[in-house]
């Protein structure tokens, strides 16, 4: 099973600064593409701002994304992996948590963020590896 190491080497990490607006952060997830990213005060995590978030602490909620500050609005109480879990483990974590986005930290600092999206694709080529060595050892193919 791989670890997070394998699973994030070929990831950026998507990350703005607690002082940004939502509109700047909302943007910037826009254009790479993301759902959720990292909200970082210098190297530090202090939170994560979703979709979720912006739909219910900013949209719903009737705030101005041009004026409101992500600080105000993103999830505080963040939920991590290290650098050297497995692919299992955050899975049950997100599940368990009901999220689909994980901060991966390497000590204290973070390297990624990566959605059950990730993960899952991670999985699907694993087993299509398995897949190709197990026909290769069934038709005694040298892989």
């Amino acid at each position: 099973m791989h670890t997070l190491r394998r699973v994030i080497h070929r990831r950026d990490l998507v990350a703005a600064p607690s002082t940004a607006t939502v509109m700047e952060v909302a943007s910037l997830m826009t254009d790479e593409h993301v759902g959720a990213l990292c909200i970082l005060d210098g190297d530090r995590l202090v939170g994560i701002f979703s979709e979720r978030d912006l739909m219910t602490r900013v949209v719903v909620a009737g705030r101005d994304a041009r004026k409101t500050i992500v600080s105000d609005v993103m999830t505080r109480d963040v939920v991590t992996a290290s650098i050297d879990d497995s692919r299992s483990e955050c899975i049950a974590k997100m599940r368990e948590e009901r999220f689909r986005h994980l901060p991966v930290l390497d000590g204290d600092l973070v390297t990624a963020m990566l959605s059950m999206r990730d993960l899952l694709r991670d999985e699907i080529e694993e087993q299509r590896e398995e897949l190709v060595v197990l026909q290769a050892y069934l038709h005694s193919n040298p892989v």
